[in-house]
């Protein structure tokens, strides 16, 4: 049970602007704590990840394999729950599924898919990506995509850690299919 009460509907009818965030039922249960932020934080903690996976240059499985991993290394299992669900809808193969929660040291990747969960593990158990791995990657990553890369696993950081602090609980329907 999440420490704090969910946000809801008839909570915002004195602000249409929390009201538009909540926007229709169902919504995620991380949407339903944030929420309680002022307006602008609050707005701006959804339209970050938003972005990421929307506006992003790095593929979409590459980025879902650093997303997943960092929930797995932050304990967040309503942040693995939710982007194991997004990883299958763009098509990451089972097996490379399952073997994110060896990591970069598992077979079944390939040299890119390595390199992208050793800079993201490193990123979360360090704070800060090596040279040889910053390096390795960078031959097959532009600047704009070690970027993005950054700003995704330190996003996604920041909302396992926010998920873990208010033990939100994964949603009883499933609301991304």
């Amino acid at each position: 049970m999440a420490r704090i009460p969910y946000f809801t509907a008839q909570d915002a009818k004195t602000d249409p602007n929390k009201l538009a965030l909540l926007g229709k039922e169902p919504q995620m249960n991380i949407f339903k704590i944030v929420t309680h932020a002022t307006y602008p934080i609050a707005r701006k903690f959804i339209t970050l990840p938003a972005s990421v996976l929307i506006n992003g240059k790095v593929d979409p499985i590459l980025r879902e394999m650093a997303i997943v991993r960092v929930g797995i290394l932050c304990h967040s299992e309503y942040e693995v729950h939710q982007h194991l669900k997004v990883s299958r809808w763009v098509g990451m193969p089972e097996e490379k599924i399952a073997a994110l929660t060896v990591g970069s040291t598992a077979t079944v990747f390939s040299e890119v898919e390595c390199l992208v969960l050793r800079f993201t593990e490193e990123m979360v158990q360090y704070y800060k990506v090596s040279d040889k791995t910053f390096n390795a990657l960078s031959k097959h990553f532009s600047h704009e995509e070690l970027v993005e890369l950054s700003i995704a696993v330190g996003c996604y950081m920041m909302i396992s850690i926010f998920l873990n602090t208010f033990e939100v609980d994964i949603e009883d329907q499933p609301l991304i299919p």
